[in-house]
């Protein structure tokens, strides 16, 4: 499959990039590295992005992550390999990326039981993370990046 549009070596896409990430390394520092990933991972496989997808999966894996982990985020409610504080997370996650799904967006049940794990830093890290990566998701997805290239910390 060819990009619509390409995403490097364009000045704007270049410019917009180096922020948004600029942004997620920000609140990086607020939630385990594994859970962000797993954030990324969900709302990716959500969003239909490969791109993101493969990415995720590769910088967690070289991070330590578990190949069988990774196998389960698509079906975390019935996994037992999640702790609740990620299944609170992947729950937020998914509610987050399809809000348009439901009145009124996130429910408060989604709500409350992310907050019974996380602070308000991390909450917000949280919710900062998911809709950046649905940021990127849609970038993707509409201009058809290719997935399957990528290389762990190819943007490190």
């Amino acid at each position: 499959m060819d990009a619509r549009l390409s995403m490097f070596g364009q000045p704007a896409a270049d410019k917009l990039v180096k922020h948004l990430v600029g942004a997620s390394r920000t609140i990086a520092p607020a939630l385990p590295y594994t859970t962000l990933e797993l954030v990324n991972l969900r709302a990716s496989q959500i969003n239909g992005c490969g791109f993101c997808t493969d990415m995720h999966i590769k910088d967690a894996i070289h991070a330590g992550e578990s190949q069988q982990r990774l196998n389960m985020v698509a079906a975390w409610r019935e996994a037992t390999c999640f702790t609740e504080a990620e299944r609170a997370a992947l729950e937020l996650a998914e509610e987050g990326t399809r809000i348009a799904d439901a009145a009124g967006g996130v429910s408060d049940e989604v709500w409350e039981n992310a907050a019974k794990h996380y602070t308000e830093e991390q909450l917000f890290a949280l919710v900062a993370q998911i809709a950046l990566i649905n940021t990127f998701n849609r970038l993707n997805v509409i201009t058809r990046q290719p997935a399957g290239d990528y290389v762990a910390g190819q943007f490190n």
